[in-house]
């Protein structure tokens, strides 16, 4: 097949100067580099089209033959969010009592963590990203889907960069196994469940760990 068999439309990037697209990169590194896990919330609401838009422009992320093989379930119903925190600290408490060795528990420690989840319950809005291992059809058949884990985890870093922009906090929260999710959810065989992230307000005192991310020297190797 040649490109001439399907439909084609022209591509217009926006021309920048050399000058105007190092600017552009060194702010945007700035403000990227601002963006911090939270896990401390107000519950303050948010209104739901910025969260619409938000999960609209993860949506935008590449994927593997444009399968688009996610599906982002925008969650506030307090009962639903009492029910998913439950679920995940009673895994959490079988993490932290035994699934996890001392020296994970030891990396974890100057993050602050622990087996409770009250951000669950606080933050405004859950979103649950699922993957979905394969399309079903109208008559139940499998079609398949590729890439699925490398294309979720391109819309989940999106995701969160989109968050960021709208002046919102997250975190990622991946309790393990999370099979409860689907469960709680009622999600279709397809999907399996990839984050569950808290999104909001930060709370007024909120605080985060003083960290450091590693230098330019640490995570770039050249080859001129």
């Amino acid at each position: 097949m040649t490109k001439k068999e399907h439909p084609y439309i022209e591509f217009s990037p926006e021309k920048l100067s050399e000058e105007q697209m190092l600017a552009n990169s060194k702010e945007f590194y700035a403000w990227a580099d601002k963006r911090r896990s939270v896990r401390d919330f107000s519950p303050k609401e948010v209104p739901l089209e910025i969260m619409e838009n938000i999960i609209l422009t993860a949506s935008t992320a590449p994927s593997g033959a444009h399968k688009q093989p996610w599906t982002f379930c925008l969650i506030s119903n307090a009962t639903l969010k009492a029910k998913l925190r439950e679920l995940a600290e009673e895994e959490e408490k079988k993490s932290y009592s035994g699934r996890m060795s001392d020296e994970w528990i030891e990396d974890l420690e100057p993050l602050g963590t622990n087996w409770e989840k009250e951000f669950i319950d606080i933050a405004p809005w859950i979103i649950v990203v699922m993957k979905r291992a394969y399309e079903l059809g109208e008559e139940g058949n499998k079609m398949n889907n590729y890439y699925v884990s490398e294309s979720v985890g391109i819309a989940s870093g999106f995701l969160l960069m989109a968050i960021h922009n709208a002046g919102l906090v997250a975190l990622t929260h991946t309790p393990s196994p999370m099979n409860f999710i689907s469960k709680a959810l009622e999600r279709p065989e397809n999907e399996r469940p990839y984050l569950l992230i808290p999104v909001g307000y930060p709370a007024e005192n909120a605080m985060v760990p003083d960290l450091t991310r590693k230098s330019k020297s640490e995570i770039i190797e050249y080859y001129p």
